[in-house]
């Protein structure tokens, strides 16, 4: 199939692709990568009269360590966040889920802002980003402002941006040595969408107990999910006290919207969660044990 009729517009700046979007109103949709949008486009599930892109703004593309926090631009190709070195040792979890990312093809169109404005709940850009604490930061012509991971999902493919914001960067905090970082998925296929899957960051203090960690989950509702039962649960406690299984289980703990589709129930997803999790935990753990720094 192929969409209907737009208007294709390639603005020069940021500043004038918000001003297109305050002029165009919910008749316009940004483009970037394209590796979502265009193909709900071309199946008639979406429909815009205009379309701005944005793929080609080389001030929405980067890479650079601001304090302790490293900014990504939100048109930085997934393909170049996953070979980045300076990510690779900032925010090895961003290196970890993007072979996870469909196929190389789609990661050297894809975009990282893209990916996570996308909002879909079986996004790993998207649990990393929540797991992580990220910052997002948008753009309208009313000005700019940063909204927390925390408060960007509200549903599937739904985000608190409004129609007139570009996302234009992420901020991503920066996690020092003795700490672990892993990420497991079921999907049928590599490059299908994940059943069910866990983005997991740890750090252990100088006596070996556990004293942050971050568990993002993915495939486990209408947005990507934290785990904070199974994150405090672990807080504290010695890491080879922590049982992997039960860290597994205290994740599924209290998601109430776990889909139930043809790829499977609520009561299989949640299983195959809780199974990615603890996968996911004994990996970073070993890590996180050893005091290596990801390399």
């Amino acid at each position: 199939m192929k969409p209907a009729a737009f208007d294709y517009h390639r603005p020069g700046t940021v500043e004038e692709a918000v001003g297109l979007l305050a002029e165009l109103g919910d008749e316009a949709k940004i483009l970037a990568g394209g590796q979502s949008l265009v193909p709900m486009l071309s199946m008639r599930l979406a429909y815009f009269d205009h379309l701005i892109d944005i793929s080609r703004l080389p001030e929405l593309r980067g890479i650079q360590a601001r304090g302790d926090q490293l900014w990504i631009g939100a048109g930085t190709t997934e393909t170049e966040v996953g070979t980045n070195a300076h990510v690779r040792h900032a925010v090895p979890l961003l290196s970890l889920a993007t072979p996870f990312v469909g196929h190389f093809q789609i990661r050297n169109r894809g975009t990282l802002g893209g990916s996570i404005a996308h909002a879909d709940a079986a996004g790993e850009y998207p649990a990393v980003a929540l797991a992580l604490d990220a910052v997002l930061e948008v753009l309208s012509a009313r000005g700019r402002r940063d909204i927390a991971a925390a408060d960007f999902f509200t549903g599937l493919w739904e985000t608190t941006m409004a129609p007139d914001e570009v996302l234009t960067g992420v901020r991503f905090p920066q996690w020092d040595s003795r700490s672990g970082f892993a990420v497991r998925e079921f999907a049928r296929r590599h490059g299908d969408f994940a059943i069910a899957g866990a983005v997991i960051a740890v750090r252990v203090d100088d006596h070996g107990r556990v004293s942050r960690c971050a568990i993002g989950l993915l495939g486990l509702g209408a947005t990507p999910k934290r785990a904070t039962a199974a994150e405090t649960a672990v807080t504290g406690v010695p890491l080879f006290e922590v049982i992997p299984e039960e860290v597994g289980r205290a994740a599924m703990s209290g998601l109430d919207d776990i889909p139930s589709d043809l790829q499977g129930s609520a009561a299989y997803r949640s299983r195959v969660g809780a199974a990615m999790t603890a996968r996911a935990w004994t990996q970073a753990a070993q890590q996180a044990s050893a005091g290596a720094t990801y390399a």
